[in-house]
């Protein structure tokens, strides 16, 4: 899976594993909305992308989430994450496709 619009070189983000329910969804919106590139794909229950080809950024499992529901309304899930844009421009850009994916 390649983005259609390449997180840029030089973003940063720490190291981080989300459990996710569905592989395909997280990826669409990581990959497809973000710009995270994939770097390893195992079936259904992993993913691993990456920001600048780095091994991964981000690691996506479904090892004991899938097909899970959201968390109750109210509750926190993942607190806080932060992607470091390089220029405010690739922010700006990421934004209005986060806007557009809704």
């Amino acid at each position: 899976m390649t983005p259609a619009h390449p997180i840029p070189a030089g973003t940063r983000i720490g190291h981080v594993h989300l459990k996710v329910s569905d592989i395909q969804k997280a990826l669409d919106f990581y990959v497809g909305v973000l710009g995270f590139e994939l770097q390893q794909l195992y079936g259904r229950q992993a993913a691993f992308i990456s920001a600048g080809g780095y091994h991964h950024h981000i690691g996506l499992n479904t090892w004991e989430s899938e097909g899970g529901s959201p968390p109750p309304p109210g509750t926190t899930g993942l607190y806080h994450v932060a992607i470091l844009y390089p220029t405010r421009a690739d922010l700006a850009d990421a934004l209005k496709r986060l806007a557009a994916a809704g």
